[in-house]
C-alpha cells in the first residue's frame, strides 16, 4: 500500500511536469497541470499526517509529530479506561452474564459426551501430573515432616471433646441412641439369637442336665431376658425423660467435659498420640499404603480404559444432565453468579486497567510503533491515496473557478 501510495504521487509529479511543459500548447493542458500540482500537494500533505503519527519525517524533530511513541504513557491510561468504563462497567456486565445464562450453558456443554470425556481426560491428566510430583522423595520427605509436625501440635483430647460437642448438640446422642435400641430389638427378637443366648444359658446349669431341664431353663431365662429388655426397650422409647435415658445424657455430657477440660484425659491422649506417631511399625505401613495407592491410581490413570477416568466423564455427564433438568438449581447457580460478580468486578476492573496501563508503559517503543502501523498502517495508506486524488480534484475545481472569473 506504501508503494500504491508513492506512485500515484510520482505519477502526479510527472504528470505536472508534462503538462507544464505543453501548457503554452493548449488550455486543457493548464487544468492537468493545476490537478496534478493540487495531487502532489495533497499526497505530501497526507504522507506528513500518516508519517508524523509513527515517527519524525524524514527524522526531522518537527513539533507534534512522533505522536504515538511521544504519547505511550497517555495512550495506556487512555486505553485501559476506555475497557474499563465501555467493557467492564458493572450493569453493563452483569447484563451480558444474564444473557449469557452461565448454569444453561455449563449443562449443555457437560451434556455432551464428548465434552464429558474432555473433562475426564483433563482431570486425568492432571491427577496424573500430581502424583508424579508426589512420587518424588522431596516431596514425600516434606509431606512427612509436615503431616507429623502438625499432628504433633494437635490436641487430641480437646479436639475429640469438640467433635463429640457437636455431635450431641441438640439431642443428637438421643437418637443415635433410639436406633442403637432399634438395633437391639431387632437383634433380641432373632430366633437364631434367642437359641444362641438359650444354649449359653443351658451349659452354665449343669446340675439341671441330670434333670432334663437345662434347655427348658436356658428356654425360659431367654423368654425372660427378651420380655425384659423388650420392656425396657419399650419404656425408653415412649419416655423422653426416662431415667436411663437421663444417666445416658449425664454420662456422655459428663465424657464431653472431661475429654475438653480434665488434664488426666488430656495427658492419656497426648500418650497414646505419641506412642502411635512414633511407633515405627505404623510409619513403614503408612509409606507402604502410600505407595501402594501411589502405583495403582498411577497405573489405572495412564491406561486408555483407565476406570478414574470413565468415572470422571460420567459424572461430568451426569452433572450436566441432572443440571439440565433442574431449573431451580440452574436458577440458583446463575443467581449465585451475580450475586457475587458485583464485587468481583468492582475488586478487578481497576486491576485489569493498571495491567494495561503497566502493560503498555512496559511495552518497547519501537516494538509498539511497528505493531501499530503493522495493525492499522494498510488503512492509513488509503488516506495517503485518497489525499491524492481529492486534492487533485480540488485544485482541478480552483483552477476551473479561477479561470471562470477571470474570464
Amino acid at each position: 500500500m506504501k508503494r500504491v501510495a508513492l506512485a500515484l504521487l510520482l505519477l502526479a509529479a510527472a504528470t505536472y511536469a508534462v503538462a507544464t511543459l505543453n501548457e503554452g500548447t493548449h488550455p486543457a493542458w493548464g487544468y492537468v497541470a493545476a490537478f496534478a500540482e493540487a495531487a502532489m500537494v495533497g499526497a505530501i500533505a497526507d504522507w506528513f499526517a500518516v508519517v508524523a503519527l509513527f515517527r519524525h519525517p524524514l527524522g526531522l524533530p518537527i513539533p507534534h509529530t512522533a505522536i504515538i511513541p511521544a504519547n505511550k504513557s497517555r495512550i495506556g491510561v487512555n486505553l485501559g479506561q476506555f475497557i474499563v468504563t465501555h467493557f467492564l462497567e458493572t450493569e453493563r456486565v452483569l447484563a451480558r452474564l444474564r444473557e449469557f445464562d452461565p448454569a444453561g450453558r455449563l449443562a449443555a456443554w457437560l451434556g455432551e459426551p464428548r465434552h464429558a470425556e474432555q473433562v475426564g481426560r483433563h482431570l486425568s491428566a492432571a491427577a496424573r501430573y500430581g502424583l508424579d510430583a508426589f512420587d518424588d522423595e522431596r516431596v514425600q520427605h516434606f509431606i512427612r515432616s509436615t503431616v507429623v509436625a502438625r499432628l504433633d501440635q494437635v490436641d487430641v483430647s480437646r479436639l475429640g471433646g469438640q467433635l463429640l460437642d457437636i455431635l450431641t448438640a441438640r439431642g443428637r446422642h438421643q437418637a443415635l441412641l433410639d436406633e442403637v435400641l432399634r438395633q437391639i430389638a431387632a437383634l433380641i427378637q432373632d430366633e437364631a439369637v434367642q437359641r444362641k443366648i438359650a444354649d449359653v444359658i443351658a451349659r452354665e446349669v449343669r446340675y439341671l442336665r441330670y434333670l432334663g431341664l437345662d434347655n427348658l431353663a436356658g428356654q425360659l431365662a431367654t423368654s425372660k431376658i427378651v420380655a425384659g429388655l423388650g420392656r425396657i426397650i419399650g419404656e425408653m422409647g415412649e419416655d423422653a425423660g426416662h431415667p436411663l435415658r437421663q444417666r445416658f445424657d449425664v454420662f456422655v455430657h459428663g465424657f464431653v467435659e472431661r475429654l475438653k477440660d480434665d488434664p488426666e484425659y488430656r495427658l492419656k491422649g497426648e500418650t497414646i498420640k505419641r506412642e502411635v506417631l512414633s511407633h515405627p511399625a505404623l510409619a513403614g505401613y503408612l509409606h507402604e499404603l502410600w505407595r501402594e495407592l501411589l502405583a495403582w491410581l498411577h497405573d489405572d490413570l495412564g491406561r486408555d480404559d483407565s476406570s478414574i477416568r470413565q468415572r470422571l466423564a460420567q459424572t461430568a455427564r451426569t452433572l450436566g444432565e441432572k443440571l439440565a433438568a433442574d431449573a431451580a438449581m440452574r436458577q440458583w447457580i446463575n443467581d449465585q453468579i451475580l450475586a457475587a460478580a458485583p464485587a468481583w468486578i468492582e475488586r478487578y476492573r481497576h486491576d485489569i486497567r493498571d495491567y494495561i496501563v503497566a502493560r503498555v508503559e512496559e511495552w518497547d517503543t519501537q516494538e509498539l510503533t511497528v505493531e501499530l502501523e503493522r495493525n492499522i498502517g494498510r488503512d492509513l495508506q488509503y488516506i495517503r491515496i485518497n489525499g491524492t486524488l481529492v486534492g487533485g480534484l480540488i485544485g482541478l475545481l480552483i483552477h476551473a473557478l479561477t479561470q471562470a472569473l477571470l474570464r
